[in-house]
């Protein structure tokens, strides 16, 4: 295991889910749609709780955690959620759910960059994995809800 590698790769990935978490908890005390501020709520928790998963088994494997990194402030999913905070003042569904599923998408993908990285031990791959199918069952139910919203 190349330990540098594998850190790199697990830090960006808790970045990723930092500007999730982050971008759900201030979105769920904008939005108005009792039904979307549960959702919200429950995928602030859900990044939250990855979080802390992923850090314990990082420490565990003494791989360090990126303790400075509030979020990648350059991310996309960040950008998205702050698209996100100016659509909510629109209040249109569509649009509000259509930059969540943008910023799903990008989490997807960091899953998925996040499974490729050589020499992951199993533990964490298998930690990995779990968390990566609840990310595509959220961005299948925000993608839903998306969808549900088109006039």
């Amino acid at each position: 295991m190349d330990t540098k590698v594998v850190q790199a790769g697990l830090n960006e990935l808790l970045d990723t889910l930092k500007d999730g978490q982050k971008g759900y908890a201030e979105a769920l005390t904008d939005v108005e749609d009792a039904d979307l501020k549960q959702i919200f709520k429950k995928y602030a928790a859900q990044r939250s709780e990855y979080l802390t998963e992923l850090q314990d088994e990082m420490h565990k494997l003494n791989l360090h955690p990126n303790q400075e990194s509030e979020s990648s402030i350059t991310g996309t999913i960040h950008r998205a959620f702050i698209n996100l905070k100016g659509l909510i003042t629109s209040k249109d569904r569509h649009s509000i759910l259509a930059e969540c599923e943008r910023g799903e998408d990008y989490a997807k993908g960091a899953y998925e960059k996040a499974r490729k990285i050589e020499g992951l031990p199993g533990n964490l791959s298998t930690l990995i994995a779990k968390q990566a199918a609840g990310i595509k069952q959220g961005h299948d139910e925000i993608r839903d809800l998306r969808d549900a919203a088109k006039k």
